[in-house]
């Protein structure tokens, strides 16, 4: 097997020699480049899978060469990650919204090096296989560098190639239909269909026909479990389904067979189904749910976190909306200032990736300067907050007694923040605390405060 060729591009010859020197010892081929004439001349002369690129060089800058690259198919297959010992939460933010898998800081730890090599290798790789999964709606592989994301998604691959049917439990907005669409597009059934209902407009009157079909005088219709035929039907929120519309989904998939309604013809049943759930279906009372259907359904279930959770994602996540928004309803860039990306990372996000796609694009639309202010974050979800609307949304007894409390803290601060405009000193008197220990307890809760408290 034909070891990786990895570039590094470093105006620093220690640096270069230090990472050929680990890179060569772990079995990979590396080439060095002193500067970006260097680099380009290497790319012209052999393929390489992967590129280690500093941002600060002499001649031309490393995300200008990033650009460059990213705009020729020719070189925009290999995976660039960004080295720098001085570079900003911008110039990070930057290199992902160009395409850059991901951003190390100097002086480099050794572990984490070798780990981000071997997973932009792995991205690498996977640009490489067959792009016919692409036919299907853009956000295909759900994006996400954090630990939580990085876990579901392998859960997801190691699930998508067996046939059989899985429950995506977590909140409204959380992306369960993002991550179902990612598991078909990885499946043996990806060519075919990928049919998505909300369960609950399946109506109680009609529920058979709805799904397996109807034949009458005037001709026959499909019914879901035909559109989906040799792909996936994806039922949202299956916990509304009506008890009959149960009865006709359990009946087809416990005998893998179905009749259209009329019909005595026998129709076999050629769908994977995947369903979504606010809660794991054996929670809910048993005259809500058949548990002979939920043990059918739930063969496999994945538990898909609320943003609140992954919040180190957010800034991508702000990236990647506002690029598809500009490009597919051609609205005017804009982009997001740090301390908007801090405010927004502290943000409890109660109806999850939903809401921020819905901020972004409130955002774009209003208009004004390239760069979204902190204040104009703030402006707008101080004017989205209704008045009598409980200040933490998520089910605090949900969760252990220390993270309902942080939760709690957090949105608390964040809120007197607000009402204080910013300064840290009125926020002490208003929470009756002494000042320090407010300092202390901000940074704990990962609040921003330094730029409100140059101005206090």
């Amino acid at each position: 097997m034909t070891a990786p060729k990895i570039l590094v591009v470093d105006d620093e010859a220690d640096i270069r020699d230090l990472l050929k020197e680990i890179l060569t010892e772990e079995g990979y081929e590396v080439d060095v480049a002193a500067d970006a004439t260097e680099a380009r001349a290497c790319r012209e002369e052999k393929d390489s899978d992967l590129v280690l690129l500093d941002i600060w060089m002499p001649d031309t800058d490393g995300i200008t060469l990033l650009r460059e690259w990213a705009a020729d198919p020719a070189t925009a297959a290999a995976p660039v990650v960004m080295m720098s010992g001085h570079g900003t939460v911008e110039t990070a933010v930057e290199a992902t919204r160009l395409g850059a898998f991901d951003f190390i800081e100097k002086p480099v730890s050794l572990a984490k090096l070798l780990r981000v090599v071997e997973l932009a290798l792995e991205e690498g790789r996977s640009r490489q296989k067959p792009r016919v999964r692409h036919l299907l709606p853009e956000l295909i592989r759900p994006i996400g560098k954090s630990r939580v994301m990085r876990g579901l998604r392998e859960h997801v691959e190691r699930v998508a190639t067996h046939d059989t049917s899985v429950l995506l439990v977590g909140e409204p907005g959380s992306g369960r239909e993002a991550f179902a669409r990612y598991m078909h597009s990885l499946s043996g059934r990806a060519t075919g269909p990928f049919v998505s209902v909300v369960a609950g407009s399946i109506g109680p009157e009609d529920a058979a026909a709805r799904l397996c079909g109807r034949r009458e005088a005037s001709g026959t219709s499909d019914g879901l479990l035909d559109e989906a035929r040799g792909g996936t039907l994806f039922l949202n929120e299956v916990g509304d389904l009506s008890a009959n519309a149960q009865s006709a989904l359990l009946a087809a998939v416990e005998s893998g067979e179905f009749r259209r309604f009329g019909n005595d013809e026998v129709r076999s049943v050629d769908v994977r189904i995947v369903s979504s759930a606010q809660s794991a279906l054996d929670r809910m009372p048993a005259n809500d749910f058949r548990r002979d259907l939920a043990s059918l359904l739930g063969v496999i279930t994945l538990h898909v976190p609320p943003l609140r959770e992954y919040a180190e994602d957010v800034p991508e996540l702000l990236v990647y909306f506002v690029d598809r928004l500009v490009e597919a309803e051609d609205l005017k860039f804009r982009r997001f200032s740090v301390a908007a990306q801090n405010r927004l990372r502290n943000y409890p996000w109660p109806g999850n990736v939903r809401d921020l796609k819905n901020l972004v694009k409130r955002l774009l639309i209003m208009g004004g300067p390239e760069e979204i202010t902190l204040e104009e974050v703030e402006d707008l979800l101080a004017y989205e907050s209704a008045a009598d609307e409980p200040l933490v949304k998520q089910d605090l007894l949900a969760l252990p007694l220390r993270e309902a409390r942080e939760q709690f803290e957090r949105a608390y601060l964040q809120q007197q923040l607000i009402l204080c405009h910013g300064k840290v000193g009125q926020l002490a008197k208003r929470v009756g605390m002494e000042r320090t220990h407010l300092y202390r307890k901000l940074r704990s809760l990962g609040i921003d405060f330094r730029q409100s408290a140059t101005e206090d």
